[in-house]
C-alpha cells in the first residue's frame, strides 16, 4: 500500500503501483504542496513539477476524466479515482473529454507554460483532493503520496575499509 503521507483512510484505497508522474521524465519538484490551514487561507493545495511548454502530461491513475475546459481563464484537467480521489491538472490543454476512461499513462493534454511563480519553462502544477470527508466535503492532499518513491537508504561505513 501507499505510505503514510495521506491522511487516514486514503492509503487503504489506494491500491500499490496504481498511480505514476504526470510527467515523464521524472520531473523535478519547484513548488511543494502547502496546505491551508482552512480551504478559505492561503496555501499550496498541490504540487509544481517543471517542464516544458508542449510536454504530454499523462493520467496519474486509472479514472474518469470529470472536467477539461477552463477555470479562472487556465486550462484544467480533472480526473476522478477510485476511493473518492480526484486529480487535477493546470494549465493543460485538453487532449481528452469529459466521460472518458483513461488508465495510468494516458496522454491527457499538453502542458501550457504562464503557470504563476514557477522558476522552470513551465511547471505542472499536479492537486489531490479527496471528495468525500468526515470533516467536510472536501480534503487538499499532497499528490506526491501516490506515488511509490524509494525511500533513502545509507550503506553502513565500513571502519576496515577506511
Amino acid at each position: 500500500m501507499v505510505s503514510a503521507v495521506l491522511p487516514s483512510g486514503v492509503a487503504a484505497a489506494v491500491p500499490e503501483g496504481t498511480f505514476g508522474w504526470p510527467l515523464r521524465p521524472r520531473p523535478a519538484l519547484v513548488r511543494p504542496f502547502d496546505p491551508p490551514e482552512h480551504d478559505w487561507l492561503p496555501g499550496h493545495r498541490g504540487v509544481d513539477l517543471a517542464g516544458s511548454p508542449g510536454q504530454t502530461v499523462y493520467a496519474a491513475g486509472p479514472g474518469v476524466v470529470v472536467f477539461a475546459g477552463e477555470v479562472a481563464g487556465k486550462p484544467v484537467v480533472s480526473i476522478a479515482h477510485d476511493g473518492a480521489l480526484r486529480t487535477t491538472y493546470e494549465p493543460v490543454e485538453a487532449e481528452v473529454t469529459v466521460g472518458r476512461r483513461v488508465s495510468r499513462g494516458t496522454p491527457v493534454g499538453v502542458l501550457k507554460d504562464g503557470h504563476e511563480g514557477c522558476g522552470a519553462a513551465a511547471c505542472l502544477h499536479w492537486g489531490l483532493r479527496r471528495e468525500r470527508t468526515e470533516h467536510g466535503d472536501r480534503e487538499y492532499l499532497d499528490p506526491l503520496g501516490l506515488l511509490e518513491l524509494s525511500p533513502i537508504r545509507l550503506k553502513p561505513v565500513d571502519p576496515a575499509s577506511g
